[in-house]
């Protein structure tokens, strides 16, 4: 875990979820759009663990598509030795992103475990897979066309992902009595209670945006990084 995503206290989460309520969304792409629609007509448009699941499933892949072109970028740099770095800092980067992502899935898995959820076959598996490997290859065919594209893409999602988290607090408020103990806190992150977790969580996604958004604007101007 990357020393971006250890854990804030209480008050530094609150303050985060205030942060993102008081700020609009993203003016969404087509693609993202689309995407969240597919979401709300396949799962429905309240909140639920079973629909962020699948956004945990869908969340990585960007990452993965990213790490994939720049691990065959690599191979091609051999006589530019800095430029080769600089794209081995960037899978850096992304394998942490993607990694975070991972948690999430995880402990979103193990408290749908908890509560005695039962997967079903196309809602909660066929689908996920089918969505995420759509997304996969969109993700990697705008990023090789022109990167920007691919990155606006994923702060899109991430935004939306940002502000459900943190909505889903506020309409949940009991969240904060209940205490949370996991397998995968020391993984993740220790934190007092679910609603601090899922501040947690939508927290990471807007880093996960910044960090995408950050990325429109260097390859705005021809820059790896």
């Amino acid at each position: 875990m990357g020393s971006v995503y250890l854990p804030q206290s209480p008050e530094v989460l609150r303050a985060q979820q205030e942060r993102t309520l008081a700020r609009p969304r993203r003016k969404y792409s087509i693609a993202a759009r689309l995407l969240f629609g597919l979401m709300d007509v396949v799962y429905g448009r309240d909140a639920s663990l079973a629909k962020y699941r699948v956004l945990e499933i869908v969340a990585r892949v960007p990452y993965q598509a990213w790490e994939n072109v720049a691990y065959v970028a690599v191979t091609h740099t051999s006589d530019t030795p800095q430029f080769a770095r600089d794209i081995h800092d960037r899978i850096v980067e992304t394998r942490a992103q993607q990694d975070n992502e991972q948690w999430h899935l995880l402990i979103l898995e193990e408290m749908l475990h908890a509560a005695g959820h039962r997967h079903r076959l196309v809602r909660d598996r066929i689908i996920p897979q089918v969505v995420a490997f759509a997304y996969y290859q969109l993700s990697w065919a705008l990023y090789t066309i022109n990167p920007r594209w691919s990155y606006r893409l994923n702060a899109d999602f991430e935004d939306h992902a940002e502000h459900e988290y943190m909505s889903y607090v506020v309409d949940n408020p009991e969240l904060d009595s209940f205490p949370w103990e996991s397998f995968f806190s020391d993984d993740y992150g220790e934190h007092e209670t679910v609603g601090d977790l899922f501040r947690s969580i939508g927290n990471d996604e807007r880093i996960h945006k910044e960090e995408s958004e950050a990325l429109i604007e260097s390859a705005r101007f021809g820059r790896l990084r």
